[in-house]
């Protein structure tokens, strides 16, 4: 007996005498038993030697349908109880088997009762709504799989930003805290004005080398997670041209974004700092000033997990900057808590796979480092021996090099799994992939 969900048929009993309940007798009794000998009902046991009916007939309520026409009186057979009619009978050892599909009117084998079917996977995810577990496998199976393209531009893009970070730490940050220290009471305005100068100067100049290695990174890697979704390889080269017409416009996006936030917290903390500024109350300004601040903050938080999915919509869709935003908030509307959910546990992720790679690399240029963990600590504002900056160095572009991939891969499976819920997009992801068949028997899954 096969009791598999779907095979199994609903409602029925195995036969007590172990006969195989499907097999079938003559449709009536050859001789009419005489008045002394009661005919027995059909399925009950053949004790008696004057009764003519065959020792092998279905149960009650599961008659086969008749091969031939039916006797004068007799009742036609009952419909098989629900749809799911038609797989073995689990009466008789191993069964036997219903009706073909369609013989009189029956639905097919197993019909309603196996569940939906698996859903197709060409690539690294199943083509169906994804669960959190799901997006961050595809993530990761994208750098597994493609890692020679994924892990070869974030080693390239780790290596420019830390690059940068070490030259400003060593020649900009140091003299400039070196020149004079900003807690020392001696310091002078103007000293502490250039100090100040400097510093902003060179983290300007990180921030915008480090922009473009990120913006250069989400577009290649968005191209390359988008062909591993299909189940198609893809090159470096290949992502490249494919993703080069759109970097001016991810570019613009990327900026808009960043002004939008930077804006928004601006604008909430300006009242309360003109209020200090224009010499009033100090405690009513510093509280309106930090309210403002906090405000601020929760709508900057809100138009970024709005936006957050507009980056893979201009890259993936060939939109504009203002339509992808538009699709971002579209795909977003009703599920901001899932996305910013999603983005938070794989910010906290990569935080920690980050740390546990960097801290080793700091401990240990600590240690070689002729301040010791003075280094490490960084509590005296001093000056940063360059054993320290380099080996630290090297645990970040490290850090870095496993991280973005990761981070990157979640944003853009986030945006595919969006769309699947709302656009059906498996249908034509599966098209695109050459699945045959896809989405013709089913719904897509839920």
């Amino acid at each position: 007996m096969t009791d598999t969900p779907g095979w199994a048929s609903p409602g029925s009993s195995p036969s007590s005498e172990g006969r195989e309940p499907g097999a079938s007798g003559p449709a009536e009794p050859a001789d009419h038993p005489g008045p002394t000998e009661p005919a027995p009902q059909p399925g009950a046991d053949a004790q008696g030697p004057g009764v003519k009916w065959s020792k092998e007939q279905p149960p009650p309520g599961q008659w086969p349908a008749p091969t031939g026409a039916p006797s004068p009186g007799q009742a036609p057979p009952p419909p098989p109880p629900g749809p799911g009619w038609g797989g073995p009978h689990p009466g008789g050892p191993g069964g036997h088997a219903g009706p073909p599909a369609g013989h009189g009117g029956y639905p097919a084998w197993g019909g309603g009762w196996g569940g939906p079917p698996p859903a197709a996977k060409p690539g690294v995810i199943p083509l169906r709504p994804l669960g959190v577990g799901e997006i961050l496998d595809g993530a990761v199976s994208t750098m597994r799989t493609h890692w020679r393209s994924v892990l070869g531009i974030s080693l390239v893009v780790a290596l420019l930003t830390e690059i940068s970070l070490v030259l400003l730490q060593g020649f900009v940050l140091d003299d400039a805290l070196g020149r004079t220290s900003l807690d020392s009471e001696t310091a002078t305005p103007d000293e502490a004005f250039h100090a100040l100068r400097d510093t902003m100067i060179g983290t300007g100049l990180v921030t915008v080398i480090s922009a473009a290695a990120i913006i250069v990174t989400t577009a290649l890697i968005t191209t390359i997670t988008s062909r591993a979704v299909l189940g198609r390889p893809v090159s470096t080269g290949e992502a490249w041209r494919e993703a080069r017409p759109q970097l001016p416009k991810l570019c613009g996006l990327l900026v808009l974004l960043g002004l939008i936030v930077v804006g928004v917290i601006v604008a909430g903390a300006l009242p309360g700092l003109l209020i200090l500024l224009g010499g009033g109350s100090d405690a009513g300004g510093t509280a309106l000033f930090a309210l403002g601040i906090l405000a601020g903050t929760v709508v900057a938080v809100w138009l970024a997990v709005r936006y957050y999915l507009a980056a893979p919509a201009l890259m993936l869709e060939r939109q504009g900057i203002g339509k992808s935003m538009s699709r971002s908030a579209k795909l977003v509307r009703g599920s901001w808590w899932r996305v910013f959910g999603i983005q938070l546990l794989a910010a906290l992720i990569t935080s920690i796979v980050s740390a546990v790679v960097t801290i080793p690399f700091a401990v240990i240029g600590a240690a070689m480092s002729g301040d010791g963990m003075a280094d490490f600590l960084a509590t005296d504002g001093g000056h940063v021996g360059w054993t320290f900056l380099i080996i630290r160095g090297i645990g970040s572009v490290v850090g870095t090099t496993l991280t973005l991939p990761i981070s990157a891969g979640v944003t853009v499976l986030l945006y595919i799994d969006q769309r699947i819920r709302r656009e059906a997009l498996d249908l034509e992801l599966a098209r695109a992939a050459g699945v045959q068949g896809y989405g013709t028997g089913a719904a897509p899954g839920s």
